[in-house]
């Protein structure tokens, strides 16, 4: 079993700051990727950010420029900065862990709620 927690969400003005964390636990034998997806109310699940064991780092078009991904591999720990936050990226923010090709482990979530 692997655990997936967030932590950082809050409800936070519009240009405002948010740091999120991911820490994946338990039975990690060779983690992957991980990201965060989020997902708006009444929306599917959609990426925000994605990174490598090997720093390769995807974005939605969205949040370029806003957002930053970052990785401890040593720690299976991700991070998402998050600055210039718009009300739309108001949403319930999940983490994913990856590990070898077929697992897939989902944390249960944080809200980030961006008022205007």
């Amino acid at each position: 079993q692997v655990q997936v927690v967030e932590s950082g969400g809050g409800l936070v003005q519009a240009g405002g700051s948010l740091r999120l964390s991911c820490v994946a636990s338990g039975s990690i034998f060779r983690i992957t990727t991980m990201g965060w997806y989020r997902q708006a109310p009444g929306k599917e699940r959609n990426l925000v950010a994605t990174i490598t064991t090997g720093a390769d780092i995807n974005y939605a078009d969205s949040v370029k420029g806003r957002f930053t991904i970052s990785r401890d591999n040593a720690k299976n720990t991700v991070y998402l900065q998050m600055n210039s936050l718009k009300p739309e990226d108001t949403g319930v923010y999940y983490c994913n862990v990856k590990q070898y090709i077929t697992q897939s482990y989902w944390g249960q979530g944080t809200q980030v709620t961006v008022s205007s």
